[in-house]
């Protein structure tokens, strides 16, 4: 009689892989992840690859094995010859990996680091999709797209898209964390007349001066029946704290200021406004929560795409959008005036937000894996 050790041996060994390529930040490595716990869920065995940066964020990545897969980035004529260099060695590394693995599939979600794998792939001739999380197609992604088999997209108004490659490209959303996902099952609230506001004022990491610096001075000049009836929760680094808390007691506000709320879900679940960025991640979330918001989106941002990520909720009725050029203190005071002012205004603008949502992302993501990989080994 075969032993329980040796038929999980063998269930395993008949269990596909599928390799996950991310490059080193949070933006590429958070529904990396969502998906590779969906689909282990599912019976697949998952390998990562990544970087060095990337590892800081895959301390639970439920991978079996992780490839690591510098890929260096630079400019100028040595730069560039560098950064062949890194990926040719990492191909390499790659090629033996899959070959190894029999990978059955292999998804990019971005990021130079997951070009290695991408490119070994396609020249085994291997099932390839991507993932893009912003409304602009990254670097990585748009160089590769005309040679996978599949895009999946975040927002409907995808950027910078090779000229065939629309036809690939497939509306899925951006994956969030399940305890996000079950605020979409929740119903949003408005303030009452005269009841307590919510204002979760979130980000800061880039740009923080207009955020921990710009916005409490802005929430401090609303007029003072507005600023009793705030419950501000706002994330700031470290070193501003003690400025926005003062700006915040100065105007008579309640507020909890922190440089990390680690219970993200629990406040916005009771949050009537969020005040931030427009990170691919901020703006799925804000639309799967229903959420009213005030979105800043940071000008530095590699291609603009936080605009048109931003642009995204607001064109569904979602977000009102002050581009940073224009975020003066005495323009977010007008426009918070304006939202804080009028329930009906927030109720509409939650709707609008739920419009633009995709709360199924990471099952629809993982049903196109399986696609892939079905292609791959249906008959011809």
């Amino acid at each position: 009689m075969a032993s329980a050790r040796g038929i999980g041996q063998t269930h395993r060994m008949k269990a596909k892989v599928c390799v996950v390529a991310a490059g080193g930040t949070g933006g590429h490595m958070f529904p990396a992840e969502a998906l590779a716990r969906e689909l282990a869920g599912r019976g697949w065995r998952i390998v990562l690859a990544t970087d060095h940066r990337g590892e800081a964020y895959a301390q639970a990545f439920p991978a079996e094995e992780r490839i690591a897969l510098d890929a260096a980035t630079g400019r100028g004529p040595v730069g560039m010859a560098k950064a062949g260099l890194a990926i040719a060695r990492g191909v390499v590394k790659a090629r033996a990996a899959l070959n190894r693995l029999d990978a059955a599939v292999v998804v990019g979600f971005g990021g130079y680091p997951s070009a290695p794998a991408l490119l070994a792939a396609l020249s085994q001739k291997r099932p390839t999709l991507l993932h893009e999380q912003n409304s602009v197609l990254g670097r990585t992604n748009r160089w590769l797209s005309p040679y996978v088999g599949a895009v999946a997209s975040s927002f409907p108004n995808l950027q910078k898209v090779p000229a065939g490659v629309d036809a690939k490209v497939t509306l899925i959303g951006n994956p969030v964390r399940p305890d996000i996902r079950a605020l979409f099952d929740r119903t949003w609230v408005a303030p009452t007349a005269r009841g307590p506001i919510h204002v979760l004022v979130t980000g800061g990491s880039q740009g923080a001066r207009i955020l921990s610096e710009a916005v409490p001075q802005a929430l401090a000049a609303l007029p003072a029946p507005l600023r009793k009836r705030l419950r501000v929760q706002q994330q700031s680094r470290a070193e501003m704290l003690d400025a926005a808390r003062d700006v915040y007691q100065a105007a008579g506000i309640e507020a909890e200021v922190a440089p990390f709320f680690g219970d993200m879900a629990r406040r916005l679940a009771t949050t009537h406004l969020v005040i931030g960025r427009a990170g691919a991640s901020t703006c799925s979330e804000l639309a799967v929560a229903a959420l009213p918001s005030l979105l800043i989106p940071l000008k530095i941002a590699m291609d603009d795409h936080q605009r048109f990520n931003a642009a995204s909720l607001a064109e569904a009725g979602g977000a009102q959008v002050v581009l940073e050029d224009d975020a003066s203190v005495g323009r977010l005071t007008a426009a918070l005036e304006a939202l804080l002012s009028e329930p009906g205004l927030l109720s509409a603008m939650s709707a609008g937000a739920r419009s633009a949502a995709l709360p199924d992302a990471t099952a629809r993501l993982a049903d196109m894996v399986e696609a892939a990989a079905a292609d791959r080994t249906s008959p011809a």
